[in-house]
């Protein structure tokens, strides 16, 4: 008998160099779904503090943040600015007083499947930035739970 996760909200963060996409799951963590697209804002983090106010307003156990990786898993350029928003994000949970766990989901090929995605449903995607970042969140936080619930365990690896 698999061991049960405990219900609760999830969340997904897809960090870009401009924008962060957050989505959330239902708390039988079933189906994510976008909530919005932040503009980053990396000099004052209000991204982050309003990433915090959501995570802290639904009660999330979980926050999943997608880290880049190149096609052979090894990192890019945006590899340690997922891994350093990630640890910023995870303190600011903490200090605001929420026992959320940040985790990193590999997230190869999430915004190229988001794009297609929206491509295919006829969205432009030069006019629809926003929402492929969302899409993105989407896509990250949607493999997380399917890992999670293959695994019986909380999907990716916990931050070092």
């Amino acid at each position: 008998m698999a061991p049960t996760l405990p219900r609760g909200v999830r969340l997904g963060v897809d960090v870009g160099k401009a924008r962060v996409g957050l989505a959330a799951a239902d708390p039988d963590g079933l189906l994510a779904t976008p909530v919005r697209t932040l503009r980053r804002d990396v000099k004052k983090h209000s991204d982050q503090r309003l990433v915090v106010e959501h995570a802290l307003e639904v009660g999330a156990l979980t926050v999943y943040v997608g880290l880049p990786r190149n096609l052979s898993g090894g990192h890019t350029p945006s590899t340690q600015d997922a891994l350093d928003y990630a640890a910023q994000l995870a303190l600011a949970l903490t200090e605001a007083g929420s026992a959320a766990q940040v985790r990193m989901i590999d997230e190869r090929l999430s915004t190229v499947s988001a794009q297609r995605q929206l491509h295919e449903n006829g969205l432009n995607v030069k006019n629809s930035r926003a929402v492929i970042d969302q899409a993105a969140a989407v896509a990250i936080l949607q493999q997380a739970l399917d890992m999670q619930e293959s695994l019986g365990r909380p999907a990716g690896q916990p931050l070092a």
